[in-house]
């Protein structure tokens, strides 16, 4: 075989396991003001999830996110590399609440995102979105890795 046909066939089972990789899936909550903007996450909570995150991924649902579980309060720095979309990324801490928001982060940036300090979770949605729903520093995220929901 040519190396040429065993990169291809190297990405082909690569994008194989992308395709055919299945997150939990959950419901959120982020308490904005008077309102409550509800999504649907992709729960990263594995090395490979944390590191795949929405790579590859050419659109998400205005009320679709992912939801990357550190597990621990810990610093946390976010890339957009192999991203096609625009995010929006929230840095919640172990409390659940926001601290900062990173918008509209650049597709294929490699470009460090972070709030200097340690959190426990970040929230990816549509770049855009925080903005549109109002959502700000300080608003407040539900759910269970939060210990929030009462359920």
């Amino acid at each position: 075989m040519t190396r040429h046909l065993i990169t291809f066939i190297a990405a082909l089972a690569f994008l194989g396991q992308l395709a055919f990789a299945q997150l939990a899936v959950s419901p959120l909550s982020i308490k904005s003001d008077e309102a409550v903007h509800s999504f649907t996450v992709e729960m990263a909570d594995t090395p490979d999830a944390i590191r795949d995150g929405l790579m590859f991924r050419e659109s998400l649902a205005p009320d679709a996110g992912m939801l990357f579980d550190f597990g621990e309060v810990r610093p946390a720095s976010m890339w957009m590399k192999n991203t096609l979309i625009p995010l929006d990324m929230l840095f919640i801490d172990a409390n659940g609440e926001v601290i900062a928001i990173a918008r509209n982060a650049v597709p294929g940036s490699l470009r460090s995102l972070g709030p200097g300090v340690p959190v426990r979770a970040v929230l990816e949605i549509a770049g855009g979105r925080a903005k549109e729903l109002g959502i700000n520093p300080g608003d407040k995220v539900s759910h269970p890795i939060f210990g929030n929901t009462g359920g």
